[in-house]
């Protein structure tokens, strides 16, 4: 499903990394605290086929492979940044219904 596809954690972080400008798949990784590899590669493979982010060989020594966000993917950046303005302002209430529930299940164990 799509919506899976571009609303798991490193798709959203690496949206986020790319949105600015272009980037080589180390500074990526650099950027991203805790991704691995394999990972890395999946997400930007699954982004490249939904037609988010875009692939290009840099004529460097050695050749050099940089991502960048397409248009469709510079969609996103509004409706993310309301998601985590949402998270910010929520988190409060979050924690409070989460020690609520915990309590109620503590006391029923």
């Amino acid at each position: 499903m799509l919506l899976d596809q571009i609303t798991d954690k490193w798709s959203i972080l690496i949206l986020a990394v790319l949105c600015p400008g272009p980037a080589r798949f180390n500074a990526i990784r650099r950027a991203l605290d805790g991704i691995t590899q394999k990972s890395l590669t999946q997400t930007l493979r699954r982004l490249e086929r939904n037609g988010l982010i875009v692939r290009r060989v840099v004529a460097s020594s050695p050749v050099a492979v940089e991502y960048a966000v397409t248009p469709l993917g510079h969609t996103l950046k509004e409706p993310f940044a309301a998601l985590y303005g949402w998270t910010v302002r929520s988190l409060a209430d979050v924690k409070e219904a989460q020690a609520a529930f915990d309590g109620r299940m503590n006391e029923a164990a």
